[in-house]
C-alpha cells in the first residue's frame, strides 16, 4: 500500500477528493474506518495522500458514502491506477536534480484535458524556445550551478511534448505585452523567441491570444496562472507561480473566482489572428 514520500500534489488530491466526499456525507474518521471495514489510520493517510488506494477501493468507498456521481467516481478511479504506475513517467528521473513543484507541474500538464494560462512578464513554459528558458534561469537567485541551470532548461523543453500526440490537451495562452517585450537575452534570440511563439500557434491545439498594454487594468495582474482542467470540473486545479516554485489550489470557490479571473482578462485579449499581428509588430520593433 506504501507509496513513495513524498506524495505528489495529484497523489495529495485523490486523497483529499475522498476526505471531501467522507465530509460531504458528515461521517468522522472513526466512523468511515467502520463502515469501510478498516482502522481509523489507514483512512486518514489514505486521505493524506501517504498511503496508495486501489481503483476497486476508491468505488467501494465511494459507494459507502452515496456518491452519485459516476464520471467523478470513474476520473478518481482513474487516477488511483495512475498512481501505481508513476515511477514509469519521464519527469521522475528529474527527482533528485529539481524541486518538487516542477514535477508536480509536469505531471498535471500531463494529464490535463485542457489548459489555459494567463503570462504577465514571462511567456509560457510550454511555449519556451530553449535559449529563451536558459536566458530566464540565469536570472534565477541565487544563482544556479552550470549543472543545475542545464538540468532545469532540459526539463522545461521536455515538458513541451505534452503538446504533440493524438490527445493532446487544449492550450489557450493570454500573454501580456508585458511579456512580449520582455528582454530575456539579445534582440537577435527575442527574435528567434517570437517566431517559435509564431510557429507554435499554428498547432490545432493552441490558441494564443495577446493582451496589449492599451488594454488597461484587469483581474490579478501581478501574477501568472496557470488553470489545468482535469477530466471532471471537481479534479481541475489552478497553479500559481510563486517565489518558492508553485503553489496549487483546488477548492471549489478557488476554481471559481480563477475562472473568472481568466474569463474577464480573455475579454480583453486580441483575437487569435489580431494577436499574431501584434507579435509580428513586436518583433518588427526589435
Amino acid at each position: 500500500m506504501a507509496v513513495r514520500k513524498p506524495p505528489t500534489e495529484r497523489q495529495r488530491r485523490l486523497g483529499a477528493e475522498l476526505r471531501k466526499m467522507r465530509e460531504h456525507v458528515g461521517l468522522s474518521l472513526t466512523e468511515a474506518a467502520a463502515l469501510h471495514g478498516t482502522d481509523r489510520t489507514t483512512v486518514s493517510n489514505i486521505e493524506a495522500g501517504r498511503f496508495g488506494v486501489s481503483a476497486d477501493r476508491v468505488r467501494v468507498w465511494a459507494a459507502n458514502y452515496s456518491c452519485p456521481d459516476a464520471a467523478y467516481i470513474d476520473a478518481l478511479s482513474q487516477m488511483a491506477r495512475e498512481r501505481r504506475a508513476v515511477s514509469a513517467n519521464w519527469w521522475e528521473s528529474y527527482r533528485d536534480r529539481l524541486a518538487v513543484a516542477a514535477l508536480d507541474l509536469a505531471e498535471m500538464e500531463h494529464h490535463a484535458s485542457a489548459l489555459r494560462g494567463a503570462q504577465i512578464t514571462h511567456l509560457p513554459g510550454l511555449l519556451q524556445h530553449e535559449d529563451y528558458v536558459r536566458a530566464v534561469f540565469r536570472e534565477a537567485v541565487p544563482p544556479l550551478t552550470p549543472e543545475a541551470l542545464e538540468s532545469r532548461v532540459e526539463f522545461r523543453v521536455r515538458r513541451r511534448a505534452v503538446l504533440d500526440g493524438a490527445e493532446a490537451p487544449e492550450c489557450t495562452f493570454l500573454i501580456h505585452e508585458a511579456a512580449l517585450r520582455m528582454r530575456f537575452g539579445e534582440d537577435r534570440m527575442i527574435k528567434s523567441q517570437l517566431d517559435h511563439l509564431l510557429n507554435q500557434s499554428d498547432r490545432k491545439n493552441v490558441t494564443i491570444r495577446v493582451m496589449p498594454f492599451a488594454a488597461g487594468g484587469f483581474p490579478s495582474a501581478g501574477s501568472s496562472t496557470l488553470y489545468v482542467s482535469g477530466p471532471v470540473r471537481q479534479l481541475d486545479t489552478v497553479q500559481l507561480d510563486v517565489p518558492t516554485g508553485s503553489a496549487f489550489l483546488s477548492a471549489d470557490t478557488h476554481l471559481a473566482n480563477y475562472r473568472s479571473v481568466l474569463d474577464r482578462m480573455e475579454e480583453r485579449c486580441l483575437g487569435p489572428d489580431p494577436s499574431r499581428d501584434f507579435i509580428r509588430d513586436v518583433m518588427q520593433d526589435l
